[in-house]
Order: structure tokens, then C-alpha cells, then sequence
């Protein structure tokens, strides 16, 4: 063949070709590829339709086609005063275009896309309560933790009230030549007593074990009763008589 045949290098045809840098690799990559898609288009004629693609094809070209006066049902309509592209019924309130086939290709059985419904509603109605339950557990947790921040803003608050109580306490306890508290925690002791060992601890009054908030109630109390002083007011008053008329309350409530 010609195409076998050696190329003549000293030719017209040959001496007249672009022998720019990379044109050759360019136009060897498309004849590359027209000849690919050459080779699917023949193998896609030439390859065998299926028996499904058959049925299908020829299902879908007799549903495009319109009835004809062959069809016997047809032909009964049309004795019956039904004219072609009308809608059924005697006032013409019917159907006009036929009640579309559904066909069924797959080899489940009856009711099985029902159930394949049915279990993706069900699925998405597991992942809707799983976000509900989610968000109401984050929900919770927000909560639980503000309630704990306001729990300790007002333990913190609790302990600069006693702190302020006992140094009150201990001034007017001076005042009045009381050298010694009534109990160890009326008064703020000093920092060196804040260092002590556990032993030394053990060793305290059963005050330790009174909370923060029972420590502020007794306190303002004894400050109330002894000394006629209320640290919500930060004032002494003159006796029983003006703290009782003049004083809101006995806690931080009764005076914000």
C-alpha cells in the first residue's frame, strides 16, 4: 500500500509541511481520539439490543400512536357519539386523554415499593427525633449551665457579704471591748490562719459545717441583735426600735 510506501524527504509535500514545535504531538492526539469515538459509534450499531430494550421500544411506540378504527373499543365509542380528542361522559366531564400505564420492570414483588416507602419515612422520622432529642439535650445542658453560673455568682456574692459581716463584726466587737468572738468565724482571721494544717482544722467548732448562707443569716442576725447594725444598710442604728422601723429587712432581698 502507499501508506507502507517510504516517505519521499525530498518532495513538495513533504518540504511543505508545519514542522512547528509540538504540532505533530497535537494532531496525533486527535486523530487519536476521532478514531475512539469512531470506534464507540460502530460498536454501539453493532451491538445487540437486549430483550427489554426491545419491549420497551416497541411498548413506547404503540402508547405515542393514537387508536385507530381497528381497535374494537374504539370503534364502540365512536358508534356511540364519542368523537376523537373529546372528553368521556354524557356532558363531556370526563377523561380526555387515557389513564397513563404503569409499568413495572423490576422483579419485586407487589408492595414492595410501598414498603420501600414506608421504611424511608420511617427512617427520616428516626433522624427528626434524634435532631429533636439532640437539640433538647443541648437545650438542657445550656440551662444546667446557667443555673450553675448563677448558682456560684451568687455563692461568690454570699461569701464577700460574710466577709464583710465578720469585719464588721470584729470592729464592732472592739468598739465594745469584746476581745474574743463569739464564735471563731464571726470575726476575719488573719491570712496567717488560712495556711494552717488539717489537723488544725479538725480542731475548729462545729462551724465548719455550716454553709455560707447559713454563716451570713446567724451573723447578720448576732450584728442585728448585738450591735443594731444591718451591713445591707451599712448603718447603726439606735436601738431595736429604729432598726425595726427604719431597716427594710433582715436580707439582701428585702432591700434591692
Amino acid at each position: 500500500m502507499e501508506e507502507d510506501e517510504e516517505e519521499d524527504y525530498m518532495s513538495d509535500s513533504f518540504l511543505k509541511q508545519d514542522v512547528r514545535p509540538g504540532l505533530p504531538m497535537v494532531r496525533r492526539v486527535k486523530e487519536a481520539i476521532q478514531k475512539e469515538e469512531k470506534q464507540k459509534e460502530a460498536n454501539e450499531k453493532n451491538r445487540q439490543k437486549s430483550i427489554k430494550e426491545e419491549e420497551k421500544e416497541r411498548r413506547d411506540l404503540v402508547l405515542k400512536s393514537a387508536l385507530g378504527n381497528e381497535n374494537k373499543g374504539f370503534a364502540l365509542l365512536q358508534k356511540m357519539g364519542y368523537k376523537s380528542g373529546q372528553a368521556l361522559g354524557k356532558s363531556g366531564e370526563g377523561i380526555v386523554e387515557p389513564i397513563p400505564l404503569n409499568i413495572k420492570t423490576g422483579r419485586s414483588g407487589l408492595g414492595h415499593e410501598e414498603l420501600k416507602k414506608r421504611k424511608a419515612e420511617e427512617k427520616l422520622e428516626n433522624y427528626r427525633q434524634k435532631l429533636h432529642m439532640k437539640k433538647q439535650a443541648n437545650e438542657q445542658a445550656a440551662d444546667q449551665f446557667r443555673i450553675r453560673l448563677k448558682t456560684k455568682q451568687e455563692e461568690r456574692k454570699m461569701e464577700g457579704d460574710l466577709r464583710k459581716s465578720q469585719r464588721a463584726c470584729q470592729q464592732l466587737d472592739l468598739q465594745k471591748d469584746i476581745d474574743v468572738p463569739k464564735e471563731t468565724w464571726y470575726w476575719l482571721g488573719p491570712e496567717e490562719e488560712d495556711k494552717k494544717d488539717e489537723e488544725d482544722k479538725e480542731d475548729e467548732c462545729t462551724s465548719s459545717d455550716l454553709s455560707v448562707s447559713e454563716k451570713l443569716h446567724i451573723l447578720t442576725a448576732y450584728l442585728r441583735d448585738k450591735h443594731f447594725y444591718c451591713i445591707w444598710c451599712g448603718t447603726t442604728y439606735e436601738g431595736s426600735e429604729d432598726l425595726a422601723s427604719s431597716c427594710p429587712g433582715d436580707s439582701a432581698a428585702d432591700h434591692e
